[in-house]
């Protein structure tokens, strides 16, 4: 999927106009509720913490959700505020557990590779 995309899908699923985050190459998308002056190092700090999957930690429990703004599904894990988008081309035969498995790989890829598409700046101005 390409970052305008994937921004595209981020914009209409992210609730709240003053939510800041920021996307990922695979995917994976970081809502800073608190942000600092840096949004992408902020983000980056987050999901090098609770991107990569660890068997048998919460870091691999993940839990679906099927969007109604967008063609897709959202997967998260055990940040709130850490979550992976799947398109439905992605994934044959869908279901929670091939989408689950699917967006936990992505999110892994995305904490270990930390490439940042896209930064969305919505604190109000000073």
């Amino acid at each position: 999927m390409q970052a305008e995309e994937l921004v595209g899908v981020w914009r209409a699923v992210i609730l709240g106009e003053g939510k800041s985050w920021v996307a990922f190459e695979h995917g994976t998308c970081v809502i800073l509720m608190a942000p600092e002056d840096d949004l992408a190092a902020q983000a980056v700090g987050i999901l090098r913490e609770y991107g990569p999957v660890a068997a048998g930690t919460p870091a691999a429990d993940f839990g679906t959700i099927e969007l109604d703004d967008a063609p897709g599904w959202v997967v998260y894990g055990h940040h709130d505020d850490v979550l992976t988008y799947v398109a439905p081309g992605e994934v044959e035969d869908p279901d929670e557990l091939r989408v689950g498995l699917l967006g936990r790989s992505k999110r892994d890829l995305d904490g270990r590779e930390l490439t940042v598409v896209h930064v969305e700046d919505r604190r109000p101005p000073v």
